[in-house]
């Protein structure tokens, strides 16, 4: 059983318009793929039907998934974010020990990471090292580069 996971309205959103559409659209196009891989002839020899079939099984299974992570979704909304330490939700201005560089991250859940646009997991070494800590604290995060060491400079709801 999954435990509790934690998004933002949007994310929450995006789960459930994909589940949507996986449950109409795509089971549908999906029934139809079968249907004419069927028409086909032989299904002892028919690697188009055992592709379609095949691809039926995983689209299931991100059904079932989704149904999973939605039973156990929050939304975490902006009021409820505690700012006087890094939560979830909450962005946080870092500088690197190391080498000085400052940078920006907001904390999200693993399904909403991205990094391209400052969004970093909770559950990511960074996020876990930043979690709780106030503004002035170091976080030690163990990291696949090797241990690093982040100052939190501010923290923020953008």
């Amino acid at each position: 059983m999954a435990g509790i996971s934690y998004y933002t309205e949007e994310g929450l959103q995006n789960l459930k318009d994909e589940l949507q559409h996986l449950k109409t659209k795509g089971r549908s196009d999906m029934s139809k793929q079968i249907a004419e891989a069927r028409d086909k002839g032989d299904l002892s020899e028919n690697a188009e039907y055992d592709a379609a079939k095949d691809a039926q099984g995983m689209m299931e299974m991100r059904i079932a998934q989704l149904e999973a992570l939605l039973g156990n979704a929050r939304v975490m909304k902006d009021e409820n974010v505690d700012l006087s330490k890094v939560s979830i939700l909450s962005t946080v201005k870092i500088k690197n020990m190391k080498n000085g560089m400052e940078v920006k991250y907001t904390l999200v859940s693993e399904k909403e990471a991205d990094l391209k646009s400052g969004k970093i997991s909770y559950e990511s070494p960074i996020g876990k090292g930043l979690m709780n800590k106030k503004i002035g604290e170091v976080a030690e995060v163990i990291a696949p580069a090797g241990k690093m060491e982040f100052k939190v400079l501010d923290i923020t709801l953008e």
